[in-house]
This record gives structure tokens, C-alpha cells and sequence, in this order.
């Protein structure tokens, strides 16, 4: 995590964008995102362009001679960042305005990249030449500052902590699973090299970036040493869908900005007809939104033939179980609701994933990790697609601390059970003889289908009661007695004092 003086830095741009009256989060880092992108296109062609001069290849630059806009012809030199940033003010916030923005636009013509491809409905902001001066300055210095610090994660931190100002504002909070809850979900996972990972409702690519920082963390040398793997990783491992083209676009930048060349995040209604895909993924992870209910017309038949609903959360998890390859897995977050409904939806689909795949653990959360945007209490389903069946003994887990208080404040405490949840996770040979009084233990198929596919935690708790013996009722007696007369002689000395 970044700390002090970049920190700073990045706090002021933030105030520049406040004291202009963009305060909306969502709008100051999407303004944010736009000029990133603008400086990255000119670091990433004079980058190329040497690299060609080194091997001795020709290089055609994207800011060529001249430029077509509308039906203007420009020099392209004008829409480098190294260039209009030595602009007077007014000259530079024209350029950005009437030349920059609408080069980027048309990109996606040219350049298929994830980010690109959803600059069409990108819109400039900043109000005065005199705010986009303070920004492109503050953007100047935060880049110049990474670099000297020349580590590979700086800059994905530096996104990571402007998305962290989205949480903290309750706006838009629900897009963002809490950092901590990913990383646990895609280390219990394992993520290896040649999977192919899906988040159908991606919000910022949080589940992606997590898994593609694992995959570095972890397995680097495997990846980033093998020229197949690595084309596999920067290309066609990680796809992320949402109906939102902001965060399409925040998220293709946050999956860049930690070293993803091009991710596949694209406009896609993940649970209608739209949606074609099938046995593709063999990775699963999300969240999804549980807003509630969908208009039946406009949900996927295959979906509503597995789970007939109008319900979200229900009708996802009928969408990992075909989206995922046979042996694909999936963790997924659901609110409680899921694990014990009495719906005959909410019991078709807990019997398919017991029946007819193998699910292998539920992990209740307390309710307070989603604060302070939500109180519902959630769990993560962990199952793999087999079409065959395959559950056997189910683990559950009870998890009473993340490490962070469960109030709206959410400040960092010393009770952590991740760090069990995930050694336990990687070791459930050793649970079977775990009591039901513990925090994790298991379950058998069988008890399961006999108690109506319940995967509540309570529902197989056993809580021990220990007898407590009180001191016969006498004693009792005589002890307040006591205390009686030492409360009378206390009041006799203190009347005495007051002269009463």
C-alpha cells in the first residue's frame, strides 16, 4: 500500500477536483482515468518507438503527422501529453477539449483495447483551464514519484487507493467488495496458470485484479517465463461484464494499471439472452448484486429452466453453473437468504449445486463486513461444476472477525479469522473430527438433503451449555443484607459531613 508523500499527492489532486465542484467520487476518478490513459498513450508510444529503433523496425506512431478530427486536420503532435502539457492554460484545456478527447474516442477504430473500446460516451469534465492546469501538474508529479520508486505494484496501489475513496464516500459503496474478503476468496481458490477467470458483474475488476496479483505473488516464474503462458495471462486469462460503462472503463484501467495488457471487460447484461456463454470459465469468482427482482422477459431461458425466479442472487448462481467448464469452480458471495429460503426456487438451486455438482464449503460472515453501505449478513458458496454429483461432506465455517470492527467504522482490530478460514480451507482432511460446538466443521450430504438442502451454520451448530451453580439462596441473602448496612453506615458518615 502506498503511504505518506504520494499519498499526499494524490489527496491534493483529489481536493483540486473538490474545490472545483467535482465531489462525486465516481466522477472525480473517472476524470482521473481519462487523463491516465491520455499520458499512457504517450509513454506507451515513445516507448515503442524506441524499442523499434533499437531492433531496427519501422514504427508507425498514433500521433502521425497529421491527425483527422471531425473535419480538421491537425498536427498529432499537439495531442501528446509531453507536448500540451507545456501549453499556456487556455491553449492546453482547447487542446484537451476540442482535439484530445475526441482522438481517444475514435481509438477503439485502431487499437483494440479493453479500455478503449468504451471511450465513445467519455465526457470532460474539469470547468476551467486554470483546474485542468492543477491537475495535469499533480498528475506530473504522482507519475514522476512512481517511477523513482520503481516497483512493479506502485502504480496498481496508487488505483487501488483512489478506488478506496469510492468505499469511504457511501455513495457507491455496494461496488466494492472489501479488499481483504477477495484476497481471502482467491488464496482459498488457488488460482493456477492456465486458468481462464470470470466476474460477470465486475464493478472495478477487484476479483480480477486480486487473482492476477495471486498469479504474480505466487506463480511468476511459471507465468512470466513461459511465452505461451504469459500471452495467456496479459490476454485471455481474466473476462469481467457489467451493464455500467463506468466502471467498465475504471475497471479495464484498474486491470492495466497492475500489469493486465488486455484484459476482456465488456458491456454485457450477464444474466439475458445476450449472454451466450457456456462451459468457458474455469474459475468463477463474484459477487453479485442482490437487488432484488429482474423482469422474467428480460432473463435468460436457460437460466430461468434451472432456477424459475426473478431473484439475482439466485439466478447468478444458475449462471456460474453454466458459464463454468465441467471441474470449473466457482466462490461466490450470497446473502443469507440463499442458504435457507424456503422458496421453491431458493431450494431447486441449493439441491442442484448438493445433487448434481460438489459443493464443498460455506463460510458465513458476520454482518457487519459490508458496512457501512449494507447490514446484510452473507456467506460465500464454494462448489465445483460436475453435472455428476460428487458432494460429499460439506465444510462449514462460522466466521465471527475479519480483522476489522463490525461497526460503520470498520477499524482494524486484532480477532481475525481469516487466516484459519484459508489454512483450514487447504487442509479439510483434518476436519472430520471437528465437534459441532466448534467454528468449522462437517456436514454430510445426507443431513443436508434431510434437513430441506438448509446450508445455514446454525442450522448444525450444537452449542454446549455449562452448568453454572449459584450459592444457596441464604447466602445470598446475607451478602445483600451486607451490603445493605455498608450502604446505611456510608450514608450515616456522609449526613454526618453535610451537618444534616
Amino acid at each position: 500500500m502506498i503511504t505518506g508523500e504520494l499519498k499526499n499527492k494524490i489527496d491534493g489532486l483529489w481536493d483540486v477536483f473538490a474545490a472545483s465542484g467535482i465531489v462525486e467520487p465516481l466522477s472525480v476518478i473517472e476524470q482521473i482515468t481519462y487523463l491516465m490513459f491520455v499520458r499512457d498513450l504517450d509513454d506507451a508510444d515513445n516507448k515503442r518507438a524506441k524499442e523499434s529503433a533499437m531492433l531496427g523496425l519501422p514504427y508507425q506512431s498514433i500521433f502521425t503527422n497529421e491527425v483527422k478530427i471531425g473535419d480538421t486536420m491537425i498536427d498529432g503532435i499537439q495531442l501528446k501529453w509531453s507536448v500540451f502539457r507545456d501549453f499556456p492554460a487556455d491553449r492546453m484545456y482547447s487542446v484537451m477539449h476540442e482535439w484530445v478527447f475526441p482522438f481517444i474516442k475514435t481509438l477503439h477504430n485502431d487499437k483494440d483495447s479493453a479500455y478503449s473500446k468504451y471511450m465513445d460516451d467519455a465526457i470532460f469534465k474539469l470547468p476551467t483551464p486554470l483546474v485542468l492546469s492543477k491537475v495535469v501538474d499533480a498528475l506530473d508529479e504522482i507519475y514522476a514519484m512512481m517511477n523513482e520508486m520503481q516497483t512493479a505494484d506502485v502504480r496498481g496501489d496508487v488505483y487501488e487507493y483512489l478506488l478506496s475513496k469510492i468505499a469511504k464516500s457511501g455513495l457507491i459503496g455496494q461496488f466494492r467488495t472489501p479488499r481483504h474478503i477477495i484476497r481471502m476468496m482467491v488464496e482459498m481458490m488457488d488460482p493456477a496458470s492456465d486458468e481462464v477467470i470470470c466476474d460477470p458483474a465486475c464493478g472495478t475488476s477487484g476479483f480480477l485484479v486480486a487473482s492476477g496479483e495471486y498469479l504474480k505473488e505466487k506463480k511468476k516464474e511459471e507465468i512470466f517465463f513461459d511465452r505461451q503462458k504469459k500471452d495467456h495471462y496479459m490476454n485471455h486469462m481474466f473476462h469481467g461484464y457489467d451493464m455500467d460503462r463506468t466502471m467498465l472503463r475504471i475497471g479495464a484501467m484498474n486491470m492495466m494499471t497492475h500489469g493486465i495488457d488486455n484484459p476482456v471487460i465488456e458491456y454485457r447484461d450477464s444474466l439475458s439472452d445476450q449472454n451466450t456463454d457456456k462451459d468457458k470459465y474455469s474459475l468463477v469468482l463474484a459477487n453479485p448484486p442482490f437487488k432484488g427482482s429482474l423482469d422474467a422477459e428480460t432473463v435468460s431461458g436457460d437460466l430461468l429452466k434451472v432456477c424459475k425466479t426473478k431473484k439475482t442472487e439466485l439466478l447468478f448462481l444458475a449462471l456460474f453453473l453454466r458459464i463454468l467448464k465441467i471441474g470449473g469452480r466457482c466462490a461466490c458471495i450470497v446473502p443469507d437468504g440463499v442458504l435457507f429460503g424456503s422458496s421453491k426456487a431458493h431450494k431447486s438451486i441449493r439441491k442442484e449445486i448438493v445433487e448434481n455438482q460438489r459443493l464443498e464449503a460455506v463460510i458465513s460472515m458476520p454482518s457487519g463486513v459490508f458496512k457501512p453501505y449494507a447490514g446484510v449478513s452473507t456467506a460465500i458458496l464454494i462448489f465445483t461444476k460436475t453435472e455428476n454429483g460428487g458432494t460429499d461432506q460439506v465444510w462449514f465455517y462460522e466466521m465471527t472477525a475479519d480483522g476489522r470492527s463490525l461497526d460503520d467504522k470498520r477499524t482494524p482490530v486484532e480477532e481475525n479469522d481469516i487466516p484459519d478460514i484459508i489454512e483450514r480451507f487447504k487442509h479439510l482432511d483434518k476436519e472430520a473430527e471437528r465437534k459441532r460446538t466448534e467454528k468449522s466443521f462437517m456436514v454430510s450430504k445426507d443431513e443436508i438433503i434431510e434437513n430441506d438442502y438448509d446450508l445455514s451454520f446454525n442450522k448444525y451448530k450444537e452449542i454446549e451449555y455449562i452448568p453454572v451453580e449459584y450459592p444457596p439462596t441464604s447466602e445470598i441473602m446475607a451478602n445483600i443484607r451486607e451490603i445493605e448496612m455498608e450502604i446505611g453506615d456510608a450514608m450515616d458518615e456522609l449526613e454526618k459531613l453535610l451537618g444534616i
